[in-house]
C-alpha cells in the first residue's frame, strides 16, 4: 500500500471545477470548457493509477496520516485506490466526458433555465460518485453515498415545477433518509461487532473482514442483521423492489441527468456499494458459512435472500417496463431490472458470476447511457417522447436510432455487444452451482426474453411502421395482437389493417390507444416550462398537429401518476416562450418526418457521444479480453478468493466455499 494523493486529487478536481463553473456563468462556453476540462483531468488522474493497480499496488490517502486529525475514534477518513474502486471511478470519469458534451448540446438545444447550476450540480455529483469510488472503508463510503443523495437532488427537480419538487423529494426520502438510515446502522452494528474481537474497524479488505468474521462466530444474529442492512442502504439505489419508486419518478430531470442517474454515478453507486459488501465486508466464504435458519425450509446461505429479490426485481421490472408508452420510463424500469442483474450475479457467490456482475457494471453504463442519450435528441430536435408518436422516425433520426438498436441489443444481451457478456458469465456461474441455483439463470433467461420483447417494438415502429398506419404500442396496453389501425388513421384508412392483412371486427373494441379521462393525463418527463418550443420549419407539424394535439388531450395516463396537471394547464405553463404550443405534443408533422443525413438530424455535441458510446457498447462486446474492465474484474476476484483466476473454474464450488471460509 502506497501513501498517495492522487486518490484525493481524483474526487477533488470536480470540485474545485464547481467554483470555476459558476464564476463563468456569464460566459457559456467558458463555464461548459472547465466541466469538459474537469472530466479529462478527473480520467487523467484515474488513468495514471490504473497500470500500477493492475500490477497489485494500492494507492491510499488517510486524513489521520496527512494532517493528524482523527475523524471518529479508532476509524480514519480515507481514501484508496484498489481494483475494484478504479473499477468504479474508471468508468465514471470516462463516461463523464462524454455526458459533458451531451449535456452542452442538450441544454443548449432546449433553451434551459440554471444552466450553471445544472454544470455545478453536475460536477458535484461526479466528485461524489469517485468519492464512493474511493472510499476506504464504511464511514468513508457512507459520507459520499449522502452527499451524492444531495448534491443530486438540484438535478432531479431541475424544471422546478411540482411534479419535479414532488419527485426530488421522494429521490431524498428514499435514498437520503431510507437508504442512508440503513446504511448507517448497518455500519455502527459492523463497528460494533468488530470490537467484540479486538480494535474497531470498518476498513475493506479482499475476500471480508477478518475481524468480522470472527465476530459473527460471537453474534451470527448480529452479523446477520448488519449484512441485510447495509445491503438494504445500497440497494435503495440499486432499486431493489421494493425501493425502487423513486427511479421511475426521477425522470422527470432532464435527459442528460436521467443518463447519470442510470448509467453512471447513482443507482451504480448502490450496485457497487453491494459489490463492496459481498466482496470486502463479509466476503463470500462469511456469507456462505452464516446461514439462516429458514421455517420449513432449513438453512439458507445470506446470499438466497438476496438473490430472490433480485430474481424478483428484474423480472416484475421486465414486465413493468413493457406497458410504457412513455420511452424514458421504460427505459428506468429497464434500468430497475438490469441493476438486479449485478446484484444477482454477486449473490451467487461463484467466480464466474461475480466477474459477469462486475463487468456488467460497464456493460449496462454504455448501453444505457446510449439509450437515453438517444431518447433525449429525439426530444429536443421533435419533441416526441411517446413511443406510440415515433412510427418512421428512423428515417427523420437514422444515426440516433441505429444507436438505439446497439443499446437495445446490449441490454437484452445480445452478441456481439458487451451485455452478451456480462451475462454469458453469470449464467455459467448459476449453472456451475447447479441444483436451486438454476432458478436464478432461469430468471436470467426470462428477463432477457423480456428486455427483447419492450425493445423491439421501438426498434420495429422506428424503422419498419409508418407514420399514417402502425400499430400503437406499448405491448400490453391494447387488445391481443395490437390494433388493427394507428390511432393516427384516418376514417378513409378504415379498411387497412396496420400489419397489413385483413381487417378484423372492430365492434366492442376501443380503438383509441389513450382515450380516457384527462385529469391524469402526463406529459411528457421533460415538457416543463424550462424546455423551449422552437423547432425549425422542416418539422413544423402545422394541421396536423392541431388534431394530434386534440387527441393528446384525451391520452389516458398508463404511468400511475394521478397527481399531474391536465391538458390545458400544461399548455398553459409552457405557453410563455411564443405561440408554438403545437409543437408540445411531439409526432411526426403533417407530411411525414422528412428524411435527414446522420450528419443533420442533430447538432454535433449531441450526435459525437453518441456514436462513441454506442461503439464503446461493441468494442467492449467484440474483444472482452483486451478490455480494461473484464481484466480487472478478474483481478478483482482472484484477489478475494486468493488463487488465479484461471483455476477458480476447475475447484468445485461447494469445496471453494469451504476452502475461503477456512
Amino acid at each position: 500500500m502506497v501513501a498517495d494523493i492522487r486518490p484525493l486529487a481524483a474526487v477533488l478536481v470536480s470540485a474545485v471545477a464547481i467554483v470555476l463553473i459558476i464564476a463563468s456563468h456569464r460566459r457559456p462556453n467558458l463555464r461548459e470548457g472547465w466541466s469538459v476540462l474537469a472530466a479529462l483531468a478527473k480520467f487523467g488522474l484515474v488513468v495514471s493509477m490504473l497500470p500500477a493497480v493492475m500490477d497489485g499496488t494500492v494507492f491510499r490517502w488517510s486524513l489521520k496520516e496527512s494532517t493528524g486529525i482523527q475523524f471518529l475514534a479508532g476509524i480514519d477518513f480515507a481514501l484508496r485506490a484498489d481494483p475494484l474502486g478504479i473499477f468504479f471511478a474508471l468508468l465514471a470519469s470516462f463516461l463523464w466526458i462524454f455526458t459533458s458534451f451531451y449535456a452542452a448540446g442538450y441544454m443548449r438545444g432546449l433553451s434551459e433555465h440554471d444552466q450553471t447550476r445544472f454544470f455545478a450540480s453536475f460536477a458535484a455529483s461526479l466528485s461524489a460518485a469517485v468519492g464512493i469510488a474511493f472510499a476506504a472503508n464504511l464511514v468513508t463510503i457512507f459520507v459520499f453515498y449522502e452527499l451524492l443523495s444531495l448534491v443530486t437532488y438540484p438535478l432531479v427537480a431541475h424544471n422546478e415545477d411540482e411534479e419535479a419538487r414532488i419527485a426530488g423529494r421522494k429521490y431524498l426520502t428514499y435514498t437520503f433518509f431510507g437508504g442512508g438510515v440503513f446504511l448507517l446502522a448497518g455500519t455502527v452494528m459492523i463497528y460494533w461487532l468488530t470490537s467484540l474481537v479486538g480494535g474497531p474497524t470498518l476498513a475493506f479488505e479482499a475476500g471480508g473482514m477478518e475481524a468480522l468474521a470472527a465476530a459473527a462466530q460471537v453474534e451470527p444474529v448480529y452479523a446477520q442483521a448488519a449484512f441485510f442492512l447495509l445491503i438494504a442502504g445500497f440497494g435503495v439505489k440499486a432499486a431493489l423492489m421494493p425501493l425502487h419508486s423513486w427511479l421511475a419518478d426521477a425522470m422527470v430531470a432532464p435527459t442528460p441527468v436521467s443518463g447519470l442517474l442510470h448509467a453512471v454515478a447513482v443507482v451504480k453507486s448502490g450496485a457497487f456499494g453491494v459489490a463492496r459488501v459481498i466482496l470486502e465486508v463479509y466476503g463470500p466464504g462469511l456469507i456462505y458459512d452464516l446461514p439462516l435458519d429458514v421455517p420449513g425450509i432449513g438453512e439458507v446461505g445470506l446470499n438466497i435472500p438476496v438473490a430472490i429479490v433480485a430474481a424478483f426485481t428484474l423480472t416484475a421490472a421486465s414486465i413493468i417496463a413493457m406497458r410504457k408508452d412513455h420511452l424514458k420510463r421504460r427505459l428506468a424500469y429497464s434500468t430497475t431490472a438490469q441493476l438486479s442483474y449485478i446484484v444477482l450475479g454477486l449473490s451467487l457467490l461463484h467466480p464466474y458470476a461475480i466477474v459477469g456482475a462486475l463487468f456488467h457494471i460497464p456493460a449496462h453504463a454504455f448501453a444505457k447511457l446510449t439509450l437515453f442519450f438517444c431518447a433525449g435528441a429525439i426530444h429536443v430536435e421533435t419533441h416526441t417522447d411517446y413511443i406510440s408518436e415515433m412510427a418512421g422516425i428512423g428515417k427523420r433520426m437514422p444515426l440516433t436510432m441505429s444507436a438505439f438498436t446497439i443499446g437495445a441489443a446490449g441490454m437484452a444481451g445480445l452478441p456481439p455487444i458487451a451485455g452478451f457478456v456480462s451475462k454469458f458469465y453469470m449464467l455459467i456461474g448459476a449453472g456451475d452451482v447447479g441444483g436451486s441455483y438454476w432458478l436464478f439463470a432461469g430468471a436470467l433467461l426470462l428477463s432477457a426474453v423480456l428486455n427483447i420483447a419492450y425493445f423491439w417494438p421501438v426498434v420495429y415502429t422506428a424503422f419498419f411502421e409508418s407514420e399514417d398506419r402502425h400499430d400503437a404500442k406499448p405491448l400490453l396496453e391494447f387488445p391481443e395482437g395490437g390494433l388493427i389501425q394507428s390511432y393516427a388513421a384516418t376514417a378513409d384508412d378504415e379498411s387497412v389493417a396496420a400489419d397489413g392483412g385483413e381487417p378484423a371486427d372492430t365492434s366492442g373494441i376501443e380503438n383509441e390507444p389513450h382515450a380516457a379521462d384527462t385529469d391524469d393525463y402526463e406529459y411528457a418527463v421533460d415538457k416543463y416550462p424550462s424546455d423551449h418550443t422552437t423547432a425549425d420549419d422542416t418539422d413544423a407539424p402545422s394541421q396536423h398537429t392541431d388534431a394530434r394535439a386534440t387527441e393528446a388531450s384525451t391520452r389516458d395516463d398508463h404511468d400511475d401518476h394521478d397527481d399531474h396537471d391536465d391538458h390545458d394547464e400544461a399548455v398553459a405553463a409552457v405557453d410563455h416562450h411564443g405561440d408554438h404550443d403545437d409543437h408540445l405534443t411531439g409526432g411526426p408533422p403533417a407530411g411525414g418526418w422528412p428524411r435527414r443525413s446522420p450528419r443533420t438530424e442533430s447538432t454535433w455535441l449531441m450526435l459525437a457521444p453518441i456514436a462513441v458510446i454506442a461503439t464503446g457498447a461493441v468494442v467492449l462486446g467484440i474483444g472482452p479480453d483486451y478490455a480494461v474492465f473484464l481484466e480487472l474484474a478478474t483481478r478483482i476476484v482472484e484477489g478475494v478468493f486468493g488463487m488465479p483466476f484461471e483455476q477458480l473454474g476447475d475447484v468445485p464450488f461447494g469445496e471453494l466455499m469451504t476452502e475461503v471460509t477456512n
